[in-house]
């Protein structure tokens, strides 16, 4: 079967970034014939050079359209239109697909695969990586409510139009289930094409952060004898890093012995610079690539997943939630959905409320200073991942979505 797959952003383990799709499509392409269309934008930025840029057997189709996080809004608008453009034009080029697979975020890359869809009349299934527009929207970045209306309403006619949808995260199903049973919906849709799978992990890349690797770490960042919380990630608006700073200042008053890792890029960049000159126990770390970062979640003692308290983040699925876990080491959540529930649940790790510095702060001395409370739940986190986190099996629920919409 030929798979067509529309995503703007391709990533491999060199990059730092989830690498999801290059695994998945690992998977499939050993079974399915897979034409990826797709954009260079991740490519200039590989860390190293460990692992081919493509799969064996994908097929790739890439436009040379630039993406930054820090672009402001027009600038990704043109930057999403480009890709849409490009996307649509190829789709129509290349052999006649079996199913296409449009991954989203942004919206536009669904948009094109739809259309690609509709044109050459062949199934095609959703996958929703971020619940848009919801998630732009709250953020400010929609000011318009004309675009907002717009906005909304392609939605739910994408949501209609698929064949099957993908959510990663069991919120994120509700939501997408809601908007095709609602009272009011003009969108209407069997709720059972709505199916969760989950963002998950490479549990073959978390068994490279062996004991040996993590000792050679920890020596050479020179954090011996020291206990270690780590923030990977991007640290962009919605990732509430200004809380995290406030509590890594709160906490290195009472826990002397302590040391913060940002590891990652993004928005607040500037803003952690000015707190590692202040406080010796807040550290930047460069963006890793995707195969090191397990090293250093074993290295913590414990990670922290934090976003702004915004009901549309509670549907979250990130992916160094996964990580952290797989390796053992335990998390604390600031979204009040689905993570803190599955982290309450399997006492792999502990909630906080976010934006709030002082809870953060008390919640993580607590712990610190209880070295098996913090072995306990990192073992559950271990265990949790192996059952429902290995994208392996992830990837084998995929390829028979794939399959049964065809």
């Amino acid at each position: 079967m030929h798979i067509a797959v529309f995503s703007q952003y391709h990533t491999n383990p060199d990059c730092p970034a989830t690498s999801r799709h290059y695994s998945l499509l690992t998977q499939i392409a050993q079974q399915h014939r897979v034409t990826l269309i797709t954009t260079r934008t991740w490519e200039p930025q590989r860390l190293t050079e460990r692992f081919p840029w493509l799969p064996e057997g994908v097929e790739m189709r890439a436009a040379a359209v630039p993406y930054q996080n820090n672009m402001g809004s027009a600038r990704r608008v043109l930057s999403f239109g480009q890709y849409a453009a490009y996307a649509l034009r190829e789709g129509l080029r290349i052999n006649k697909p079996d199913v296409i697979w449009g991954i989203s975020t942004p919206l536009t890359a669904a948009w094109a695969a739809a259309q690609v869809a509709r044109l050459r009349r062949v199934p095609w299934v959703f996958e929703v990586q971020d619940l848009w527009p919801s998630f732009p929207i709250a953020m400010g970045a929609v000011p318009s409510k004309l675009a907002r209306r717009e906005l909304y309403k392609l939605e739910g006619k994408l949501y209609q139009q698929a064949r099957a949808i993908m959510t990663l995260s069991p919120d994120m199903t509700n939501y997408v289930q809601q908007v095709g049973t609602g009272a009011t919906s003009r969108w209407a849709f069997a709720p059972g094409k709505v199916h969760t799978v989950l963002n998950g992990t490479d549990l073959d890349l978390a068994a490279t952060a062996t004991d040996a690797a993590v000792a050679a770490l920890r020596q050479e960042q020179g954090l011996e004898g020291r206990q270690v919380i780590l923030y990977a990630g991007t640290f962009g608006r919605a990732n509430d890093i200004p809380t995290l700073v406030a509590a890594a200042e709160r906490l290195a008053l009472v826990c002397p012995n302590v040391v913060w890792l940002f590891m990652g890029h993004g928005y607040d960049e500037p803003l952690l610079r000015a707190a590692a000159g202040r406080c010796s126990a807040i550290r930047l770390v460069p963006a890793q690539p995707r195969h090191a970062v397990f090293t250093w979640f074993r290295l913590a003692d414990v990670s922290v997943v934090s976003f702004l308290g915004l009901p549309v983040l509670d549907a979250n699925s990130p992916a160094k939630f996964y990580d952290s876990l797989a390796v053992g080491t335990p998390v604390i959540v600031t979204n009040e959905g689905w993570t803190k529930s599955l982290v309450e649940q399997h006492k792999c790790g502990w909630f906080t409320p976010a934006g709030n510095a002082e809870k953060l702060t008390e919640r993580l001395a607590e712990i610190l200073r209880n070295p098996a409370q913090l072995r306990t739940a990192g073992a559950a986190g271990q265990r949790v991942a192996a059952t429902q986190f290995d994208r392996q099996r992830i990837g084998q629920t995929i390829q028979r979505i794939l399959e049964q919409a065809r």
